[in-house]
Order: C-alpha cells, then structure tokens, then sequence
C-alpha cells in the first residue's frame, strides 16, 4: 500500500515493480492485492501497462482500513474481538482482565484511525538551496561612475 501510495496519481503499478521494490515474493503480493481489491481499497486495470492503484487518495485511506482488511476484525484477545459475530469467552462476565483487552483494542484502533496511508508516504521534496545572506552581483548591471 506505500507503493502505491508512492506512486498515486501516476497510474498502475505493476506487481512485479512493487515485488522488487519492497524484495517480496510476487504471488504473496497477488494475494494481498486480491483481498485490498475485494475491500475497495485498490483497482487494477489490465493489459500492458495495466497493474493495481489506489482506489482513493492516501489521506483518504486510514491504516485501520487497511489492517482490518488484510487481517480481519482487531482482536488482542478472543474474548475482545471486534466481531461480534463470534462467540466471546464462556468466563467474559466474570473475567476481570477482559476489561484490559478491551481498552488494549480500543488503544490500538484509536492509533490506527489516526494514521492514514498519506501518513506513510514520504512526501516528494525537492532540495532547497541554502539561502546566503549576500545579495547575487546582477551581470551587466549598471553602476555609478
């Protein structure tokens, strides 16, 4: 997702330019690019100079999308699952460390809401001069005589 986001506004990147890029093997990164397509976070266009772009700007993508989309619902334990569809621990009631797990979960998907993939994506700079204090000499330039 960095590469890409790297390369947003640019048109498709291909697989095997993120592959060597990030020195990942190519099928594990189709993998993934299948499940972030899935979850509306890329799109992919075929053909020759077709491959996978983000599906919304960076600042627009924040990090909690993506995690829960790679790995499912933010779950430090069973019995704190964001899923509610899942069966919580039989001893949840009684269980007096439940209430950490939960704060844990809650911590770990506040920082993640507050981090978008812009937030990853080094921002394109461009060197800067050092400034001088002394005034350029203008060629041909008139002076007093």
């Amino acid at each position: 997702m960095v590469q890409l986001g790297r390369h947003f506004g640019a048109g498709p990147a291909s697989l095997a330019e993120i592959a060597a890029a990030e020195d990942m093997p190519r099928a594990y990164l189709e993998q993934l690019a299948f499940v972030l397509r899935d979850a509306g976070l890329v799109v992919s266009t075929r053909g020759a100079h077709g491959g996978y772009q983000l599906a919304r700007p960076p600042l627009a993508i924040p990090m909690s999308e993506v995690l829960r989309a790679l790995e499912g619902p933010l779950a430090p334990m069973i019995c704190a699952t964001e899923d509610d569809a899942h069966d919580a621990c039989s001893r949840t009631s009684s269980c007096t460390v439940n209430f950490l797990w939960i704060r844990v979960r809650d911590a770990v998907a506040g920082a993640l809401e507050g981090v978008t993939l812009a937030d990853l994506v080094p921002l394109r700079t461009v060197a800067l001069q050092p400034r001088t204090t002394e005034t350029p000499a203008l060629e041909g330039a008139l002076t007093p005589s």
